[in-house]
């Protein structure tokens, strides 16, 4: 058994080298909000436990024991995301701090009860890919928004922010899972888009951009596009 915060550790991890970061310390105590040498000493105690190897001049990388922990937490809290909006009305905005403490707490048999109460669902709120209960596990890379070709349609898949704020103002926009687009026009110097979302313009400033991830519809690669 770990700790919460050592399954928090271990999702952190998870997800930088994901990401394709380096899962140094500095990351990891940035991503939790936590100082650099509280990273330090949980990772040698994950070490310990086998769940991590430090890898010099890149940071730590999980075993496939830590692995599997951590592809578990990231099941448990997507399918607890889940349900919340699915079952108990909770919108999209609300529901990550709910799972974060809920994760720690629900039994792997909650969990599976849940999902199969949902029909096991493939993606939590935001399109983040669930793990099945084997921890199969299959999440594909899409282009952000903000590289997206001026008047290429596109899907949004995934919503890569947690700030109940930014996804309020997303869901006001429309730009949900699953709503059609296309960039207008993209501001030159790094300025917002001008977007068509479900037959309505909208603006939306770059740094949003970046953490909305869309799928081409024409088959076309994203990226380029006209300025101005």
């Amino acid at each position: 058994m770990t700790s919460p915060a050592a399954q928090d550790y271990l999702k952190a991890i998870y997800k930088l080298s994901r990401d394709q970061t380096t899962a140094s310390t500095s990351n990891i105590a940035a991503r939790l909000r936590v100082a650099a040498g509280s990273v330090t000493g949980m990772l040698k105690r994950l070490a310990e436990q086998g769940y991590v190897e430090h890898v010099p001049y890149y940071g730590a990388r999980l075993t496939a024991a830590g692995e599997r922990e951590a592809v578990r937490m990231i099941r448990r809290h997507r399918v607890l995301e889940a349900f919340l909006v699915e079952r108990l009305g909770y919108t999209w905005d609300e529901v990550h701090e709910e799972a974060e403490r809920l994760e720690h707490a629900a039994s792997d048999e909650l969990i599976d009860r849940m999902a199969r109460a949902l029909g096991e669902p493939s993606h939590d709120p935001h399109g983040s890919a669930i793990p099945g209960v084997a921890g199969e596990f299959e999440e594909p890379s899409y282009p952000a928004l903000a590289e997206l070709a001026v008047g290429l349609p596109a899907v949004l898949r995934r919503v890569r922010h947690d700030d109940p704020e930014a996804l309020r103002y997303l869901a006001g926009l429309g730009l949900v899972p699953g709503a059609e687009l296309r960039v207008v026009q993209r501001a030159p110097f790094g300025g917002p888009l001008r977007l068509e979302v479900g037959g309505q313009m909208r603006i939306l400033g770059r740094e949003l951009a970046l953490a909305l991830e869309v799928e081409p519809m024409a088959g076309q690669p994203a990226g380029g596009g006209a300025d101005g």
